[in-house]
């Protein structure tokens, strides 16, 4: 009962802080979404148009509302994240061991740092990237063709944008989940290099089902993905290697120790034996 009640109070803090940052960012949910539309005046600058009559529709009346909730959440729950992974953390500790714990809390601080990364890179890259190579494709109007513009729904950049955040996040966690994986000993760096082959067809394939369908999107994510998994074969090799070195010191220890009490045991027998021949004289 101790437990559920705890697990209760983490979740009522962890639901408030999401409500609380939700109701925020829908105050502020249409300077949220021109801060979004910011990439896609860059990629309209790279194309030669102007950037500043960039135009966004919305077809039908409760879309953009709709919409504003949409970015209202998923803004909420990354301002609330570190409340959430903090009520995580302060649910779990009590169960760890000390240096458990000291090895669980650099991984809690990673994980957003390396969110956030990857946010930024779809933010200051890829979104750009993609809108360029959408927007590339419109056709001028002449008397042999017809005009043919890109008019994206609001909903619709919003889902773009929100899927290419969530992938490329996610995708950096990868040396996150393989560095916890390794330290608990369900893979190596050996097991992890001789999979490189699989992991660079998988990454490729994730690309295609996570982002849009265009080569731009798909390839800048399955490259970062191969990258980081060369990055955990790197990391899963250092705590391999400290693990090993930790071994060896411990090993020395005892042997150290083991030494020591045969050495006292000796000099115990030899006191011992002194003291009966002095009782015999």
């Amino acid at each position: 009962m101790e437990h559920l009640i705890e697990l209760r109070t983490r979740l009522m803090w962890s639901i408030g802080g999401f409500f609380v940052a939700f109701l925020v960012c829908f105050f502020f949910a249409k300077q949220l979404f021109n801060l979004l539309v910011i990439p896609f005046k860059w990629a309209t600058d790279w194309a030669g148009l102007d950037p500043h009559k960039v135009e966004l529709i919305y077809t039908a009346p409760q879309e953009f509302f709709f919409t504003q909730i949409k970015l209202a959440m998923f803004g909420g729950l990354v301002i609330a994240f570190p409340v959430i992974a903090a009520q995580i953390y302060k649910f779990v500790a009590p169960g760890l061991y000390k240096n458990e714990r000291a090895a669980f809390l650099p991984f809690l601080i990673a994980s957003p740092v390396l969110f956030l990364l990857g946010a930024s890179l779809v933010y200051f890259f890829f979104t750009p990237m993609v809108m360029w190579f959408f927007l590339a494709m419109q056709q001028a109007g002449t008397d042999d063709q017809v005009q043919i513009s890109l008019l994206p729904k609001v909903s619709e950049y919003l889902s773009l944008i929100m899927t290419l955040i969530f992938s490329f996040g996610l995708v950096f966690q990868l040396p996150v989940v393989t560095t916890l994986m390794a330290r608990v000993g369900m893979v190596s760096s050996q097991g992890l290099a001789d999979k490189r082959k699989w992991a660079i067809v998988i990454a490729f394939v994730v690309a295609a089902v996570l982002t849009p369908p265009d080569p731009v999107s798909q390839i800048g994510l399955a490259l970062p993905t191969i990258l980081l998994y060369e990055i955990s074969i790197w990391t899963a090799r250092m705590i391999e290697k400290k693990r090993e070195q930790e071994r060896v010191a411990r090993e020395k220890q005892d042997a150290d120790e083991s030494a020591a009490e045969e050495q006292s045991q000796a000099a115990s027998s030899s006191l011992e034996g002194t003291g009966s021949g002095t009782n015999a004289s």
